[in-house]
């Protein structure tokens, strides 16, 4: 990447209001033709909004797009939807035991709401809230359900592939459990047993950092800094770790850069996270300390991976050890090409690690570092600077999605292709669309000043 060191979040104020003119007629476009019935749309083919039966993970992302183009632009049309679309259709999602995603679904969401009632955006209202808190308890509690033993004694959440399987994407899902123990929820088990969401959330990072990141210390042949894996495989009879693993990457020795997006991302979160908790929280589970640094050891890792292998312009491949990049020379010395013929971009996975960077910038500003501050903030706002312009931003009213050039599973070649003969391009996913939302408004309340949104806020 070629990060752009003049940029400053005001600059961004022309493309914010552009952004969220076309956001918002499209997210009506969506709601007015999209049928409940044929499921949760996914991503886009011919720029109409589709589905995909694999996990429903995206619907929580459908209506949290409702939930921030309020937050962006007041229109009470907009936070009416959201929340009665929540509070009729969100419900299944929280009950959902079959699925790593509570905290994609959920705290984009109930989540949302209840943090925009703090924030005195919505009126308050004792019942409402109670209702947004009873939901996130009872999913981070479902979510901590989810758990295989490691043979140290520890565990994990485990992916919908199945008590073997922790996903990198999973990191995501610990706000859920965060939120339910703020509130004083656990989970309850058998014979009454009590046991703490912290403890699982703790233990799930700390292996997520462990199997799923790489720190250039010669753990195996490919084993660079910063390199991430999708999954990493368990035995779950006895909890042994046996291999790296992908399902959405182009093999376990590559990096698929979406799972390295919901790392950084998800590291960033926690380090906002966990220092508001009270340090004596943590007594005879974890020295609070030695874990955040952890934490910031892989947000670095990664962060400076990708910067490493991304395009000038801050878009990445969809995967780093994708075959067609050998036909792809100085790929990292110009500028993203969408349309080239051998190997997708994937803008969702830019506007994923685009607010990651933000928040990484801004951790190291708090700790008076100024050289990391500025290299992970100007990263951040380069490549949303490359997201809020075409050919990335969807400018076309028949297009139903918002960020163009997104991928979802090229192995199973899921996605749509526009030319024969050439990789998939011009498409949206939701999570792409409504990444792409929350980094508009976090940079929105940056250009104004008023800093950002946290998920615990």
């Amino acid at each position: 990447m070629r990060i752009d060191y003049e940029l400053k979040p005001k600059s961004f104020q022309p493309l914010l209001k552009r952004f969220f003119a076309l956001s918002g007629r499209k997210i009506k476009n969506l709601e007015k033709t999209w049928d409940p019935a044929k499921g949760t749309p996914v991503f886009t083919v011919k720029g109409r909004y589709a589905t995909r039966g694999w996990t429903e993970w995206t619907q929580g992302f459908q209506y949290g797009c409702q939930i921030l183009q309020f937050e962006a632009t007041g229109d009470q049309a907009f936070l009416k939807l959201g929340l009665k679309n929540t509070l009729e259709r969100m419900a299944v999602h929280v009950s959902h035991v079959g699925v790593h995603d509570h905290g994609f679904n959920n705290v984009s969401t109930y989540g949302n709401l209840r943090r925009l009632m703090n924030a005195g955006r919505i009126k308050e209202d004792a019942g409402l809230r109670a209702c947004l808190e009873l939901a996130l308890k009872v999913s981070g509690a479902v979510q901590a359900a989810r758990w295989t033993r490691t043979a140290d004694g520890t565990g994990f959440i485990h992916s919908f592939n199945g008590p073997q399987s922790l996903f990198s994407d999973t990191i995501r899902s610990l706000r859920v459990l965060a939120l339910a123990h703020v509130f004083g929820h656990a989970l309850m088990g058998e014979n009454d047993a009590k046991i703490s969401l912290l403890r699982r959330f703790v233990e799930h990072l700390e292996n997520t950092l462990k199997y799923n990141v790489y720190y250039g210390r010669g753990r195996d042949s490919w084993d660079v800094r910063g390199r991430v894996v999708h999954e990493s495989i368990f035995n779950p009879a006895d909890g042994q770790y046996r291999c790296p693993s992908t399902q959405q990457g182009y093999s376990p020795f590559s990096t698929w850069t979406r799972g390295l997006a919901w790392i950084l991302t998800g590291c960033a979160e926690q380090l906002e996270f966990l220092p508001t908790l009270p340090e004596r929280e943590f007594k005879g589970l974890v020295e609070r300390g030695g874990l955040i640094k952890r934490v910031e050891r892989a947000a670095r890792a990664t962060a400076d991976f990708l910067i490493a292998h991304t395009c000038a312009d801050g878009i990445p491949m969809w995967d780093t050890g994708a075959p067609g990049l050998v036909h792809l020379p100085k790929l990292y010395d110009q500028p993203s090409q969408p349309r080239n013929p051998y190997e997708p971009v994937d803008s969702s996975a830019a506007a994923i690690a685009a607010q990651g960077y933000l928040r990484l910038g801004a951790y190291f500003r708090a700790r008076k570092n100024r050289k990391l501050a500025a290299r992970y903030t100007q990263a951040g706002l380069t490549m949303a600077h490359t997201l809020l312009c075409p050919p990335y931003l969807s400018e076309d009213p028949k297009h139903q999605g918002l960020l163009l050039h997104s991928i979802y599973h090229q192995p199973r070649g899921w996605d749509y292709r526009p030319e024969r003969g050439r990789a998939p391009y011009g498409e949206s996913s939701l999570w792409g669309d409504y990444h792409a939302m929350e980094l508009a408004v976090m940079l929105q309340k940056l250009a104004k000043g008023e800093g950002w949104f946290r998920y615990f806020d």
